[in-house]
């Protein structure tokens, strides 16, 4: 099992937080994710068998919100 942490520029509202949690916890290889809206991070664990940590900063560009590149870690 793999972990990102994603730095986002500013979440504006908790649904936004609820948006981002629904779309990658229903993605394939994601075991969980969790947002934490004040801190604008995202923290997920994934089977990178079966999903890869771009393809979850692209799901999240995706939804409409911007990753700072720099400061994505995987662990």
């Amino acid at each position: 099992m793999s972990k990102i942490v994603m730095k986002l520029d500013e979440l504006s509202c908790p649904s936004c937080m609820a948006k981002i949690e629904g779309a990658l916890n229903t993605t394939n290889g994601v075991e969980m994710a969790k947002v934490l809206f004040n801190a604008s991070k995202v923290k997920a664990e994934f089977d990178e068998n079966q999903v890869t940590a771009t393809d979850l900063v692209s799901k999240v560009e995706g939804l409409g919100y911007v990753v700072q590149k720099s400061k994505v870690t995987e662990i």
